[in-house]
């Protein structure tokens, strides 16, 4: 048995790249190492190659069938709504792109088994606080109407050939289930601030009157390390002949707002963190909170980690890399 996992040099594909390599699991990283780091994957055997460029299908088609994947876990992606609100069409060429010749070669070579991660970008901006599985997906932005394409796409999948998928769609990640696998990459709010306060700079606080009880955007995070195990535990999943659902929401339940995070942030560190106020994104939901109650029930995942931890190993983290802030 092989797993793929498609972007697993990445942040949240590396936690459960090392978490398969524990497991004593064979598993093959295919990844383009535009945000990656081939660092991350231990032994596992790496394929560099973006999957969504041209001619992308042959390829991979030919490494499931040389690696005999029995199971694809697929994280290669764009992530940034902004950007995704910018260049809507390179978006959905790549996430959509990506995603299509994927399944073109898991469907050539018979590799029936996807776990797709994913996004709670896919419900838009709800009109409830705490959001089911069940509710609509009416995405406001570019980024969640591709993750949402690619859901169809794969339901598709399973009802034209067979395909067993899940797909998780998982809120805000932060954390480092180790101290070398922190986020690289300041696209999401915590690295986003470290990275500010590194440089000397006060954090960034993108609107502060959305209609939430401090005026800043709220969110379900969840700790990286939770997520990667919902990932391993979704692969059990898809060996039961009883699936009755194809999608669960990753999270904790437990909304925290931007200020909330950012005011941790400074606990943890002991850091000044005054931010500074900046006009809204496009394309950011005022709040956005996932009921985890299917995935707890069908699979037994709940998660073990809290804001105070996920701060802590970010922090750590962070600390361990190469943009340490030295303490006064």
């Amino acid at each position: 048995m092989t797993v793929i996992v498609t972007g697993g040099a990445g942040y949240i594909g590396a936690h459960v790249v090392r978490l398969l390599n524990q497991a004593g699991q064979k598993v093959v990283v295919v990844d383009d190492l535009s945000t990656g780091d081939a660092a991350r994957i231990g032994g596992a055997p790496l394929v560099a190659m973006d999957i969504a460029e041209p001619g992308a299908s042959d390829r991979l088609a030919q490494v499931l069938g040389d690696y005999g994947a029995t199971s694809v876990i697929h994280f290669a992606a764009r992530k940034q709504v902004g950007e995704s609100v910018q260049r809507p069409t390179w978006y959905f060429a790549q996430n959509v792109g990506g995603m299509t010749n994927l399944l073109d070669a898991m469907e050539r070579t018979r590799t029936d088994r996807l776990v797709f991660s994913s996004s709670a970008a896919v419900y838009g901006q709800p009109d409830v606080g705490i959001v089911q599985e069940k509710n609509p997906t009416v995405p406001i932005n570019p980024y969640g109407q591709t993750k949402l394409a690619c859901e169809w796409l794969s339901a598709d999948a399973a009802v034209s050939w067979g395909l067993r998928v899940v797909a998780l769609r998982y809120f805000n990640v932060a954390g480092a289930g180790a101290p070398d696998l922190g986020d690289p990459a300041a696209l999401n709010l915590v690295p986003m601030v470290l990275e500010r306060l590194a440089a000397g700079r006060p954090p960034a606080i993108f609107g502060q009157d959305y209609p939430t009880p401090d005026g800043t955007c709220v969110r379900d995070y969840i700790h990286v390390q939770d997520l990667a195990r919902a990932h391993i535990d979704s692969i059990a999943y898809l060996d039961r002949e009883d699936r009755p659902y194809q999608s669960f929401n990753v999270g904790t339940g437990v909304g925290s707002s931007v200020k909330e995070v950012i005011e941790e942030i400074g606990r943890v560190s002991g850091l000044d963190v005054t931010p500074e106020i900046m006009p809204r994104r496009l394309g950011d939901p005022a709040e956005l909170v996932g009921d985890p109650a299917r995935i707890t029930n069908v699979l037994g995942w709940s998660a073990k980690y809290g804001l105070s931890q996920i701060i802590e190993s970010a922090w750590e983290a962070w600390q361990a890399g190469p943009n340490r802030i030295e303490m006064q």
